[in-house]
């Protein structure tokens, strides 16, 4: 199988070309506009550059493509200070692609989309049925970017499928890889680099979280499905974890211990007594119904982004 990556140079898009060439030996090649990055991409992979405003280069770069793994998009922070620019790339953007994909015959289009779709915060039970509420602009352009490739799924263009991410961890392929704003990754490389671990928050909300080698797995096993036209195709993809902040940062630490020989110490804001933990399950009963089984290896993916992060940023300790 020859799969195109798009947001080749990033976090998610490392470790899933990785896996899927040393685990299914799929041929990969990750699109990317920085083109002449070549220290986050691995050159072992063929990298072809995405000029996204172009549907005739769009069109080239998915010839004699079986799938697509599109992971490019404009994330959470940078959606909030550019709403149109959100938009237009995570919504129009994802359009040209789908377009391009479809009339060079590619088979299969897997469009990364997040959970906080829903609202914010997360609370309850989520499922795919639930409406999603939030007006935040991420959401809203990454509503418009699933729109696009469940309508040419409906149309029976291509099947498209739609991944509603939670709150994945691990290590990257490269240290540089734009994922250390993430709780679990920020918080493994605080105690590396500090011997501490801040919270800037109560640490009361609770989050789905989701090994990135679960991730993987779930990218493979759908890959090997075929979907019928007509089916809905949008999966909440998740770890079936729901801990709170405060409770994940206490296992964090508990497992520094292993490569620092202590146990950091570990703070936050202190929560009032008004504050409470609300219940939380983002529910994958979808993904399930297909087959897939959650792995239990969260536990040796937060060890292996610990040494990750030892080997990498123990020297940028002051």
């Amino acid at each position: 199988m020859k799969i195109l990556i798009t947001g080749g140079s990033g976090y998610l898009a490392g470790r899933l070309a990785h896996y899927l060439k040393k685990t299914c030996n799929y041929q990969i090649i990750l699109g990317s506009r920085k083109h002449t990055n070549y220290n986050m991409l691995n050159s072992e992979f063929q990298i072809m550059q995405t000029i996204w405003n172009s549907e005739e280069k769009l069109k080239f770069i998915c010839e004699g493509i079986d799938t697509i793994i599109h992971l490019a998009g404009i994330n959470a922070s940078d959606s909030l200070a550019d709403p149109d620019l959100a938009l237009e790339f995570n919504g129009v953007v994802t359009g040209k692609l789908i377009r391009a994909a479809v009339k060079s015959g590619v088979k299969k289009f897997i469009y990364f989309s997040t959970a906080h779709v829903y609202k914010s915060p997360l609370n309850g039970i989520i499922t795919e049925e639930t409406l999603p509420k939030s007006l935040h602009p991420y959401a809203t352009s990454n509503i418009a970017g699933e729109d696009m490739v469940l309508s040419a799924h409906k149309q029976n263009e291509i099947q498209g499928i739609v991944i509603r991410l939670s709150n994945s961890f691990g290590a990257p392929v490269n240290k540089e890889a734009n994922c250390w704003m993430l709780l679990v990754n920020d918080l493994c490389k605080q105690a590396i680099n500090s011997g501490k671990m801040k919270l800037t928050s109560t640490g009361m909300q609770r989050r789905d979280f989701i090994a990135i080698s679960d991730v993987c797995r779930v990218v493979e096993h759908l890959l090997k499905l075929s979907f019928p036209f007509g089916r809905n195709n949008l999966f909440n993809v998740g770890g079936k974890w729901s801990p709170t902040v405060w409770e994940i940062a206490g296992i964090i630490c508990k497992m520094s211990k292993k490569i620092l020989f202590f146990e950091p110490e570990l703070s936050r804001r202190e929560p009032l007594p008004s504050e409470f933990t609300e219940n939380f399950e983002y529910n994958i009963a979808r993904l399930e119904e297909t087959g897939f089984i959650m792995g239990n290896n969260r536990e040796d993916e937060i060890l292996n982004l610990l040494q990750f992060c030892q080997t990498n940023f123990s020297s940028d300790k002051k």
